[in-house]
This record gives C-alpha cells, sequence and structure tokens, in this order.
C-alpha cells in the first residue's frame, strides 16, 4: 500500500464531513478516508511492522468511523486523535492476540532500479534504507506504550494533549514514557552502529 497524499476537499472541515457522514453521505466518507487514511496506516505500520496488518488496520477503523460518526464529538477531541486512539485499540488488541513477531518490511523506499544510478547515488540509497530499517527494527522492539508515543509524538508530530487524549491517559505519563522511549531508542541504535542515535535524528530518518 503506498502513502499517497491525495487532494480532498479543504473547504469542508472534518465536523463538517463527520455530520454528512453521519448522515449516510458517502462522498463525505471517502474524503475523510482520503485526508487521513495515511496517518492511520503509518501508525498502524509501525506499531506492527507488517504491511498487510496495517491495511486492515486502517479498514477497520474508519469502518468504525463510519459506523459511530454520530458519536464523535469535536468538542472532546481533534478527528486525527480520535482515529489514532481507535486505531491503537486495534493494533494492541492485535499485538495481543496474536503474540509473534511480524516481520519488517521496506516501508517507502524504492531502489529497485538503484542498480540503473551511477554508484555513489546507488549507494546513498542503499545507505538510507539500510538507517531506515535498523530505525523501523528498533521501533518495533520497544514495549508498546513506549511506542506508540514515539509514533505519535516524534514520527507524527502530534502534541502531547492530543497523545494523551488519544491513548487516554495524563499528559505527564507521555512526557515520562517519550523520555524513556527516546532513550531506549538511542541504545539501541547505537548498539547498531546505526547513523540516527538521538530522537531528533529518528524524527529526520523516519520521515
Amino acid at each position: 500500500m503506498q502513502d499517497i497524499e491525495v487532494p480532498d476537499s479543504p473547504g469542508e472541515s472534518d465536523q463538517v464531513l463527520i455530520q454528512r457522514t453521519a448522515a449516510g453521505d458517502r462522498e463525505a466518507f471517502a474524503t475523510l478516508y482520503r485526508r487521513h487514511q495515511g496517518a492511520v496506516y503509518r501508525f498502524a505500520r509501525l506499531m506492527t511492522g507488517s504491511a498487510a496488518t496495517a491495511e486492515d488496520v486502517v479498514q477497520e477503523v474508519f469502518l468504525a468511523l463510519m459506523k459511530d460518526a454520530a458519536r464523535y464529538d469535536a468538542g472532546r477531541a481533534a478527528l486525527t486523535t480520535y482515529l489514532f486512539g481507535i486505531a491503537r485499540r486495534i493494533t494492541r488488541r492485535r499485538l495481543l492476540r496474536e503474540r509473534r513477531f511480524i516481520e519488517i518490511d521496506a516501508v517507502g523506499i524504492d531502489v529497485s532500479n538503484s542498480a540503473k544510478d551511477v554508484a555513489p547515488n546507488a549507494s546513498e540509497a542503499l545507505e538510507r534504507r539500510d538507517t531506515l530499517q535498523r530505525l523501523r527494527d528498533a521501533i518495533l522492539s520497544l514495549p508498546s506504550r513506549y511506542r506508540e508515543v514515539v509514533i505519535l509524538c516524534d514520527l507524527e508530530g502530534v502534541t502531547y494533549e492530543a497523545a494523551a487524549a488519544s491513548i487516554g491517559c495524563a499528559i505527564g505519563t507521555i512526557r515520562s514514557r517519550l523520555h524513556r522511549a527516546r532513550q531506549l531508542l538511542a541504545t539501541k541504535l547505537r548498539r547498531t552502529n546505526g547513523t540516527c542515535t538521538g530522537t531528533r535524528a529518528v524524527m529526520r530518518c523516519a520521515v
């Protein structure tokens, strides 16, 4: 599944589109899907390490949104926060049920034509792919409570407040988990001789 940004209707807010979705407007729902599926997919992909599972999670998240659109309260949380909360519950349920290692496959990096490039470009592409793979391995190896805060705050760029709302905990808990997660990631990346050894570098390498 490729993460491609698809233009939507920028003039309509999520709240308006949700209201239309609750009234049975499929076009409004499709717009919400195009607008938010990429972020949900990235979250699920990094949480599970599986493209196929991430696609399933996206489908479950938006089916849940369609079913419960009338219950969404924009005054309590932004739609992105709400969707991350649903995605978190679904991925955690899947991980608990499966309790098995899911092989990580490459995401977003296409080096199939690297042999056609000149040597320096091919070398850089391969090095970047290797760096990204080590990063994703390190993220996936974190306990889920640390993994989710790194994905939300460092990779998706959501605020501590939004992350706390998605996870259902205090902001202080988000801060402490994120601090610990960054320490663990830095240690894991140093052990694998990665080029990204800090959390800020993690954000640069993951995009």
